[in-house]
């Protein structure tokens, strides 16, 4: 690593539209008003956050660039251009902490190969918060992004997902796009065993955050949550075989 170059700092976004201070460390946010390199998710989202944190810049001076959802080398090494010419740059998912579950990840292993120093910084993540939330297995947990819209696939990616958690003692944690939560949580029911525990996180960090566990069976009598259009993590534990 070169003493010129630049820092790609990982900067986490907020979960919601509560005010940064409740969920952002002071220091974190003095380090993104610093930084007027950006790539981005959306550069929408991202301008508003901006301007949520207060940045001191008109928005119009930053170098905020999306990141393709599938980026190259070439897209990677451009976006990088002003860490290697001795700037720090941001990196913003739409919300929670970037390089999880979107493609930021290949931006930081590209920064890692052209020796870009990368710097985590503390801030919210909607699967942590969730999994600390669950009363589930902390130790044994896999995150496995979306599940299939429909089914017969999604029934038998469920089944086999709640098989593999009372075999590996593990907990898993998936999402799903808002608008479809209430269905995948009827599929939920209907394909785990009554003895796995499932929880629902919603709306973390705001005002309307949600997080219940409790068994299949027990889901199955109570009434249904209204999961309908909020962010949601669901998490899953099976109970290991007698």
């Amino acid at each position: 690593m070169t003493a010129t170059m630049g820092t790609l700092l990982l900067l986490p976004v907020g979960l919601g539209d509560a005010a940064w201070s409740i969920w952002l460390p002071q220091q974190v946010r003095d380090n993104a008003c610093a930084v007027e390199h950006f790539v981005v998710e959306n550069a929408k989202s991202a301008r508003a956050e901006l301007a949520r944190l207060g940045h001191p810049k008109p928005l119009r001076e930053l170098s905020i660039n999306e990141l393709p959802t599938a980026p190259t080398q070439a897209d990677c090494d451009k976006l990088l251009a002003p860490a290697r010419a001795g700037h720090d740059v941001a990196l913003m998912s739409d919300a929670g902490c970037p390089a999880v579950a979107d493609p930021g990840a290949l931006l930081v292993r590209r920064s890692h190969e052209l020796g870009i120093r990368v710097r985590p910084l503390v801030g919210p993540s909607s699967l942590m918060l969730a999994l600390m939330a669950s009363g589930l297995d902390g130790q044994r947990f896999a995150f496995h992004g979306y599940l299939p819209a429909r089914d017969p696939e999604r029934a038998k990616k469920i089944a086999a997902l709640d098989a593999e958690s009372a075999r590996l003692t593990q907990t898993q944690l998936f999402i799903e796009t808002p608008y479809r939560n209430q269905a995948l949580f009827a599929a939920l029911l209907q394909h785990c065993q009554t003895r796995t525990r499932l929880c629902v996180a919603s709306d973390l960090t705001l005002a309307t955050e949600l997080v219940m566990t409790r068994k299949i069976s027990e889901w199955r009598t109570a009434a249904m949550p209204n999961l309908d259009k909020r962010p949601t993590v669901f998490l899953l534990l099976a109970a290991t075989k007698a």
